[in-house]
């Protein structure tokens, strides 16, 4: 017998989305990346930055963008590549198990003797693997520009950002694999997994702006991730193992809740 066969089918059958989403990351590096030479470190950076709101500067970690590793952090890890990683991985969670059991291919499976946390621990495998791969392509092509771009990022700052940049998608992810194998709609799942992903950045946007609601930063998983602004600090360890930590838990919670319930089309 084939070992892993619904991990294999999982990962193997959605091939064309990994490698659509690992284009368009691509598209946003070397959209964003190789412009910095040209505006980082300048008087008219600096003046643009100071002519904004304050409140908009901090909510978009703005003030960072005069340095290389800021740059890269702001834009990159922190707005376009969070947000296209976490609407992948969101989708595929969400549709590893709550996907499956609304369109009846559950049951199915499950008719075929296999246990139901089989399905979702070989499910979540599939989905921690994509997120990696594409947390992969990332630093390979930020490390690739690093030079050119003159973006003057350390390589252990970097891997330690790609690690909480991919433990900080896979939250939502498994938020939303959690959420579909607990309430077996796929909707459902992906409302939860993208709850964690806005709410945590708006905690963060808002939790900076101001001393009265700095309490908002300790609920964001957002901030827990780049609130040290690993690319140009180093990683904040503690909270990559809280991220990491937090996905694992939910993925058991998944298993134990689809053993426990009936599963309906």
């Amino acid at each position: 017998m084939t070992a892993l066969p619904l991990f294999r089918r999982a990962f193997f059958d959605t091939w064309r989305s990994t490698l659509g989403w690992a284009l368009g990351l691509a598209a946003a590096i070397f959209l964003y990346l190789p412009l910095y030479p040209s505006i980082g470190g300048s008087a008219q950076m600096q003046d643009m930055i100071d002519a904004l709101p304050p409140e908009m500067t901090k909510a978009l970690n703005y003030d960072q963008i005069a340095t290389g590793p800021g740059y890269t952090q702001a834009t990159l890890f922190g707005l376009l590549g969070f947000l296209l990683m976490t609407i992948a991985s969101v989708s595929w969670g969400a549709a590893a198990v709550g996907g499956d059991e609304e369109s009846g291919q559950l049951e199915l499976t499950l008719a075929h003797g296999v246990r139901r946390v089989q399905v979702v621990l070989e499910r979540a495998l599939a989905l921690l693997l994509r997120v990696v791969l594409l947390a992969a392509v990332v630093c390979s092509l930020v490390w690739l520009l690093n030079g050119p771009a003159q973006l003057g990022i350390g390589l252990g700052n970097l891997l330690g950002a790609t690690v909480l940049f991919a433990g900080l998608a896979l939250l939502s992810g498994t938020t939303a694999l959690c959420v579909g194998a607990v309430t077996g709609r796929r909707t459902h799942g992906l409302a939860a997994g993208a709850a964690v992903g806005v709410l945590g950045y708006v905690f963060n946007a808002v939790g900076r702006q101001s001393k009265d609601v700095e309490w908002l930063l300790n609920l964001s998983p957002y901030h827990w991730a780049y609130g040290n602004s690993p690319v140009a600090n180093g990683a904040d360890w503690p909270a990559a193992a809280w991220l990491w930590a937090i996905s694992a838990a939910l993925v058991v919670l998944a298993g134990v809740a689809l053993e426990r319930r009936d599963v309906g089309a």
